[in-house]
């Protein structure tokens, strides 16, 4: 009898222990960082990773969130497409995550996208990108081409005149599906095919000197001339550095880049890159308490005075507050609560006016130009009041008959047909 009370009271010992081990895991919120480390795209993601961690680092600060902890699990996808899907299921069937913020590529996008679905995860996603696509498992923090692209090419045409358009990108779904869009807003403009280059490269191109001398033969034909640059990665500092080996400026033809900001231009030599532009919804050189702020405190958590913000580190940014503050209004961290709990969510943004989340999984955001300062920041030349973020663009007649709508239980869809009244899946 003695034995047998023995080993129930260990049995019920250790029980006790698995279930403090639970209670105890229970007790922490798992957030998800999924950013390339190491690869092409770590000179743009690592970033976004500290970015991240500083903000879990201020939640956990303030008392986490519903009385659990933050935990970051942090995982290297090293800028190889299918590893994001395979590091996406690792963390959740793995690591249990709650949220995932990470992505920057649309390829990588597009990889995580069927495992994000199939197991009813959450993905925030911080950087602009091509539109065309609104699932029920990712809300879009960065711009959408009518917050970006759509935008800069208008301030081209009625602050520079331009007439001839170089559409230069690298060769994934990104830059291919934004030129599409542009091609057949210029055209809407009445711009001529042979007023239209249209260019593509490998990520990791570094030889563009037969590149830039095509762009600088294009831009001699009498006409106003500019490049607008879906150019990724590092492949960005070869191609600004061949333009000032050709003596291109600003003045001659300038170049708006969506893909380049404060961070890339820290590792150029930025003399001869004076005056070419960015369109962005956030530049470090913003004036507002909101960002003086969150400069403040990213210096001081990167413990480096010299590092640089920039504009999906303010997507991440309002992402993570829309997230925080949708967990507390569900009380909960369930995804499918968590997801209804987001429309209609306010946040500050930092150029000083309010990010809303829209069923559309998009935000609302300002559409600001930024020319480049010989000290690699951006002198703000246009803003904008906040943009709603459209999934499906205007400008492509498969696409314009198209909306977005989860919280609209009629709809309840990312790509509801207006002509059909009928849902044709999560993703176009």
């Amino acid at each position: 009898m003695k034995v047998k009370k023995t080993l129930a009271a260990l049995a019920l010992s250790a029980g006790a222990s698995v279930m403090s081990f639970g209670a105890l895991a229970a007790d922490t919120i798992k957030v998800g960082v999924l950013h390339s480390l190491s690869g092409t795209m770590a000179i743009s993601e690592t970033t976004l990773k500290d970015t991240v961690l500083m903000m879990v680092e201020e939640q956990n600060k303030k008392g986490g969130l519903l009385g659990k902890k933050l935990e970051a699990v942090v995982v290297d996808p090293a800028s190889n497409w299918p590893l994001f899907a395979e590091k996406t299921r690792e963390l959740m069937t793995k690591e249990d995550v709650d949220v995932i913020f990470g992505c920057w590529t649309s390829v990588s996008r597009k990889s995580v996208l069927p495992v994000i679905e199939e197991l009813n995860g959450l993905l925030f996603y911080p950087v602009q990108y091509e539109g065309e696509e609104s699932s029920k498992n990712v809300f879009y923090t960065g711009a959408a081409p009518n917050q970006q692209a759509i935008p800069a090419v208008d301030y081209l045409m009625e602050e520079n005149g331009i007439e001839r358009w170089v559409l230069a990108g690298t060769d994934y779904v990104y830059p291919r599906t934004t030129n599409k869009i542009l091609e057949a807003y210029l055209k809407s403009k009445g711009v001529k095919d042979e007023d239209i280059m249209i260019n593509y490269t490998p990520f990791g191109h570094s030889d563009w000197q037969g590149i830039v001398s095509s762009i600088k033969k294009f831009g001699s034909a009498g006409k106003a001339t500019a490049v607008v640059s879906t150019i990724n990665g590092d492949a960005n500092v070869p191609f600004y550095k061949e333009l000032g080996n050709q003596g291109i400026s600003s003045e001659d033809i300038p170049v708006v880049a969506f893909s380049v900001g404060e961070e890339e231009l820290s590792g150029f030599d930025t003399g001869p890159l004076v005056g070419h532009l960015a369109a962005w919804n956030y530049f470090q050189s913003a004036e507002s308490d909101a960002n003086d702020k969150f400069i403040a405190q990213w210096k001081k958590f990167i413990k480096n005075n010299k590092r640089v913000t920039n504009d999906p580190m303010e997507a991440t940014y309002i992402g993570f507050q829309a997230w925080a503050k949708a967990v507390e209004k569900a009380g909960t961290v369930d995804v499918d609560k968590v997801r209804t709990a987001m429309y209609g969510i306010k946040v500050p943004n930092l150029t000083g006016g309010m990010a809303e989340v829209l069923p559309n999984h998009h935000f609302t955001k300002p559409v600001l130009i930024g020319e480049i300062q010989s000290d690699g920041q951006f002198e703000i030349v246009s803003q904008t009041k906040e943009v709603p973020g459209d999934a499906w663009t205007d400008y492509l007649p498969e696409s314009a008959k198209i909306i977005s709508d989860w919280q609209d239980p009629k709809i309840n869809c990312g790509n509801y047909n207006t002509e059909s009244k009928k849902c044709s899946g999560q993703n176009f």
